[in-house]
């Protein structure tokens, strides 16, 4: 296929560049201004429109897709109060709810909408208690119906005991393993955040992404709950443990930072959400090993948690929603605004720079020959959104970041393209009846809120 005619678009560093587009098999074989039509070769001329890379969600929860609209459920009584109610009263109803027909149809869902918004591939991390072994090829299934990039995890925790524990392990070990060399999908060793994680667990996990090479992906300080359990557990006569398992605690940390480096999780893979309360001590070390760090602008917004310290976050920094749907645009915009009036109050540059670096993460996943993702250059893979944008004032590479955050929007992509080939082309969705999977979510969801109120 040759994409002619277009303009190109990079926002980190910003580049504005009228060229031409060779994708085969998969990738861009070519670039440049005079690209002639190869016999049999598919022409479509891009004239007036924009390409930029699809866009990356760092880090989502698919199955709260269908919470959309949803009220608290009978059990929560007055409503949650503070951030570990919510999860307790809300997001751990939900998950415990979850079975294989809401997954798919939660996975399906956010993909569609995912790509509706110029997202090509989501950095999933998913809970089901109650259908955990083969819970992440549910997902696959419907990523892949969608045609979407996905890098996919289960969220290990001791908050079930030790069978769902372990469950949870041997689900992220059998998705690593078994994607290791598929061009679509990788895995990674999921778990849900600090405060919910014995110490045998911690070690089983940094145990896991070591031996695999493939990081945890957790939360972490995303509350301060979360920064409150590590002091407890280094002083384990001041409080008990509700998830303990009964091993004695021999070891003492400072700080969360602390305690996921002595498990050995923290590793260049590593994606840490959140970040909220880290200290600036922590996040340096963080940056040192190589981890992530993933903002969550509309989530901490919405759960009242705080502001993430964006001023100490380093180059490996990138955006996700937290469940909230795959509208990067929206999130780059609110994270910005969110940031004008915070005490940690960064460069106008940074939200579009991380939006750009979850780019380079999803490289380090699928690694060569696929290792430039996000660059629109020879080699790189074929993830593209075309954008039907008229610009008022002139576009260059100068004011390119104005035009992202105060003119362009998800409701401009007119075209997404993953690994070659077009997942919606004129705003359709390719081999998708959408109003007939909508229509079946809704009786998904109607059953999956019953289940939770029981």
């Amino acid at each position: 296929m040759l994409l002619k005619n277009a303009t190109l678009l990079l926002l980190s560093p910003s580049v504005v560049e009228r060229d031409g587009l060779r994708v085969e098999n998969g990738n861009i074989v070519a670039r440049g201004k005079n690209l002639r039509p190869k016999k049999n070769e598919e022409t479509i001329d891009l004239t007036g429109k924009f390409i930029m890379p699809g866009m990356v969600n760092a880090h989502t929860h698919l199955y709260s897709a269908l919470a959309r609209g949803m009220s608290a459920p009978k059990s929560a009584g007055g409503g949650p109060k503070n951030f570990v109610e919510i999860l307790k009263k809300v997001w751990w109803k939900l998950d415990e709810s979850l079975d294989e027909e809401s997954i798919y149809y939660s996975a399906l869902v956010g993909s569609i909408e995912a790509v509706k918004y110029g997202t090509t591939t989501l950095i999933d991390h998913h809970a089901s208690p109650n259908r955990i072994p083969g819970s992440l090829n549910i997902i696959k299934k419907a990523m892949s119906v969608v045609g979407l990039r996905g890098i996919l995890c289960y969220e290990t925790t001791d908050r079930g005991g030790r069978k769902r524990c372990d469950a949870g392990l041997e689900e992220n070990e059998r998705f690593v393993t078994e994607n290791t060399n598929n061009p679509r999908f990788r895995g990674s060793i999921g778990a849900h955040a600090s405060f919910t994680l014995n110490d045998d667990t911690m070690q089983a996990l940094g145990e896991l992404a070591g031996l695999y090479n493939c990081g945890v992906h957790i939360h972490a300080a995303e509350d301060k709950a979360d920064v409150e359990d590590v002091k407890k557990r280094s002083h384990p006569e001041r409080s008990p443990d509700a998830f303990q398992s009964g091993r004695s605690r021999r070891m003492r940390w400072g700080n969360i930072a602390d305690r996921l480096e002595s498990f050995g999780i923290l590793t260049h893979k590593s994606i840490l959400a959140h970040g909220v309360h880290l200290t600036e001590n922590e996040i340096q070390r963080i940056g040192e090993s190589g981890a992530w760090l993933v903002h969550n602008p509309r989530s901490n917004m919405n759960n009242a948690v705080g502001y993430a310290p964006l001023r100490w976050f380093g180059k490996n920094s990138a955006l996700g929603t937290d469940g909230f749907p795959a509208d990067m645009f929206e999130e780059s915009k609110l994270g910005f605004f969110r940031n004008q009036e915070s005490e940690h109050k960064v460069e106008f540059t940074r939200l579009p720079e991380m939006l750009q670096a979850g780019q380079k993460l999803v490289s380090s996943f699928f690694g060569p020959p696929n290792a430039d993702f996000g660059t629109l250059k020879e080699g790189s893979p074929a993830d593209l959104i075309v954008l039907d944008y008229a610009p008022p004032t002139p576009l260059n590479a100068s004011n390119l970041l104005g035009h992202f955050l105060f003119g362009m929007n998800s409701g401009m992509v007119a075209h997404v393209m993953v690994n070659g080939q077009w997942a919606m082309f004129n705003g359709q969705l390719v081999g998708i009846d959408e109003e007939k999977v909508m229509g079946e979510a809704a009786r998904v969801a109607r059953r999956l809120w019953k289940r939770m109120n029981r």
